[in-house]
């Protein structure tokens, strides 16, 4: 269970440190890129708060086993980017976006994976 936790959080982490970084970094202009289309319809400080969020979620699903201090908080993070990817989820809906949802789902069940793992590992 150890290695398939490394695994799918590795790469869930990953994914949110680039995705995150992005958005909480890049200039204004540059956000609307492929992929993050949306930006351009929402404020900016809303967008560097998902991004904050979202490497705050890597890192807390990364940093508390990779140290042994209060490992617990992986499973937790991996919580807040379930709460984070159902709201995207709402969101692309809302929008009728169809084309973000299959990595939104992807990311939803990774988390889930990660949270369910932590939880069984550190619980």
């Amino acid at each position: 269970m150890l290695i398939a936790y490394w695994i799918i959080a590795g790469l869930l982490a990953l994914a949110y440190l680039a995705a995150g970084t992005q958005k909480a970094f890049r200039a204004p202009d540059k956000l609307v890129a492929p992929g993050i289309g949306w930006a351009k319809d929402m404020p900016l400080p809303v967008v560097r708060l998902i991004g904050v969020a979202e490497v705050l979620g890597a890192v807390g699903l990364i940093l508390p086993p990779l140290t042994g201090i209060a490992p617990i908080l992986a499973p937790i993070a991996a919580l807040g980017l379930i709460v984070l990817q159902v709201a995207a989820i709402v969101f692309h809906l809302i929008r009728r976006e169809a084309k973000a949802l299959p990595m939104n789902l992807v990311l939803l069940l990774a988390a889930v994976a990660v949270a369910v793992l932590g939880f069984l590992l550190w619980g």
